[in-house]
């Protein structure tokens, strides 16, 4: 008979959100693979609970190298507790290796819910929630951040980002760069602990503001591309989405199509006014 891995949600912030069937869980475990072992005794500290299973450390470093360990101890029948330092396990941390390992070997996996930066910063941003996808940390390098940024240009969804506080100006920066500078956005920092803040605004603004340095945890929610009726495309937007596009990869006639289709317009407005772009380029002294 197979065992039971439990993937469980630990406070992003006031220990006092943790759920109670974690310290239930947390005691009865065989075993606790935690990301932190560190973080873990503080936890369970605060919680008042000694795990009584065997506790080993479950992180980048060592998923991959770890995760036959853990399998094996499904296997043979162990209920396997996974935590992470903050938030659920395998949503930008470790955990979704070992959760396919498992499902491939047809091992039961349930969860204890708990806490979670990505909904808590997409309800107390203010922007739709109606529909939304997390795109998790960008990428470090500027390029490889542009160009990430270019494949969502024209997403619809809010979207929902994690990322360190020390390239929180870059990214902004170039986030209003890709998406223009007054699409509405929200940083949310320190979630859930004493000094939490919400700062909204439109994107260049938020990037002046984090040019002056930001500390804490940071979640980053921005707005989708609003769909717009051919009325209120002017010139100067068409020809930077299909630049957008261009930059990301695509054709610039497949790019113009692409733009027209969105806009409801002819594809030949489209032409012109990226014509228009390019000789008034040229002819600039």
């Amino acid at each position: 008979m197979t065992g039971t891995l439990v993937l469980a949600g630990t406070p992003i912030g006031d220990t006092a959100d943790a759920p109670p069937r974690l310290a239930q869980e947390l005691r009865s475990a065989d075993v606790v693979a935690a990301e932190d072992t560190r973080r873990l005794r503080r936890l369970t500290q605060a919680l008042g609970v000694q795990p009584t299973g065997r506790v080993v450390s479950y992180f980048e470093g060592n998923e991959a190298a770890r995760t036959p360990e853990l399998v094996e101890a499904l296997a043979g029948g162990a209920r396997v507790l996974l935590v992470t330092d903050a938030g659920m396990p395998s949503v930008s941390d470790p955990g979704y290796r070992l959760v396919a390992a498992a499902v491939e070997k047809d091992i039961k996996v349930t969860a204890v819910p708990g806490p979670s930066a990505v909904l808590t910063a997409l309800a107390l941003s203010g922007l739709p929630v109606d529909r939304f996808c997390f795109e998790g940390f960008l990428p470090r390098k500027a390029g490889e951040r542009l160009s990430r940024l270019r494949e969502v240009a024209d997403e619809r969804r809010t979207m929902v980002y994690f990322e360190a506080p020390h390239r929180l100006d870059d990214t902004l920066a170039a986030m209003a760069e890709v998406f223009g500078d007054t699409r509405r956005a929200a940083v949310c920092r320190e979630l859930t602990k004493t000094y939490e803040e919400i700062k909204r605004g439109p994107l260049g603004e938020l990037a002046a503001w984090a040019a002056e340095g930001v500390r804490g945890e940071i979640t980053v929610v921005v707005e989708g591309a609003p769909a717009k009726g051919a009325e209120e495309l002017d010139a100067g937007e068409l020809v930077r989405r299909v630049r957008v596009r261009e930059e990301a990869g695509e054709r610039r006639k497949e790019a113009i199509a692409a733009v027209a289709a969105e806009a409801g317009i002819p594809k030949r407005d489209v032409f012109d006014a990226v014509v228009a772009a390019k000789n008034a380029a040229h002819t600039a002294p």
